[in-house]
């Protein structure tokens, strides 16, 4: 069951990665990046905060064009879809290491605000 936020609760800062982990994948200029929550309660807080212009502000450096957000609460996760991320994909790239699947490492670095009460138990 996830918890929704309240305003009133004191909160905490914390990196992505220690309350959530991600998988990722590539195929041609796009990357697919998922966000699975460690646990059901920390959902909501991510849902809120990690939205396509948070990952937009991430991956600025590389360019992205269409973002789109898939939410899947079913399993506590988002999927993100970044097009033209990937220097056109691992066959067009220049550089030495386009693959889309490092990318979640990125994100998961973003700093998000959580209630405090939830990182007592989780971060112990």
């Amino acid at each position: 069951m996830t918890m929704a936020l309240n305003p009133n609760q004191q909160m905490s800062s914390v990196r992505l990665y220690r309350i959530a982990h991600g998988r990722t994948g590539d195929k041609g200029d796009r990357s697919n990046i998922s966000v699975i929550a460690d646990r059901p309660e920390f959902y909501e807080a991510i849902l809120a905060q990690v939205t396509v212009d948070c990952v937009r502000r991430v991956f600025q450096h590389r360019k992205p064009g269409k973002i789109s957000r898939y939410e899947l609460p079913r399993i506590h996760a988002l999927n993100f879809v970044l097009d033209d991320v990937l220097d056109g994909g691992v066959n067009d790239a220049l550089n030495l290491d386009s693959h889309g699947k490092g990318l979640a490492g990125f994100l998961l670095d973003v700093e998000i605000m959580v209630p405090a009460a939830l990182l007592v138990a989780e971060l112990a």
